[in-house]
């Protein structure tokens, strides 16, 4: 009969000792004070946006290609063309050891 007194003295010491552990104090959320106005940080926004991206590690290249010689006509006339073939959209690597048969070779490839 020793037994569950001890056992119950056992849980009694632990449940005490935890409802301890839970009494902490409680600090609501403190509201935001703000210290700058909206204009100020649209200001900065926009100064900011105007920088560019300052921490980046790609610099902009400068635009180094030359406008086409070719006119607009024989352009669009080759994109149409393309548009059009039967195996615009043929992978090599759809066939056996990469190899396109022979009937979808006739249109350019």
């Amino acid at each position: 009969m020793k037994t569950p007194k001890i056992i119950a003295a056992a849980a009694l010491s632990l449940l005490a000792a935890s409802g301890g552990a839970l009494a902490q104090g409680f600090e609501p959320v403190q509201p935001l004070k703000a210290v700058t106005s909206r204009s100020a940080v649209a200001a900065e926004a926009d100064a900011a946006a105007r920088d560019g991206n300052v921490y980046g590690d790609v610099v902009a290249a400068p635009l180094t290609s030359r406008p086409s010689s070719r006119d607009r006509a024989s352009v669009r006339a080759e994109a149409v063309a393309a548009a059009h073939a039967p195996n615009q959209n043929l992978d090599r690597r759809a066939f056996v050891n990469s190899e396109v048969p022979p009937q979808f070779q006739r249109a350019g490839r």
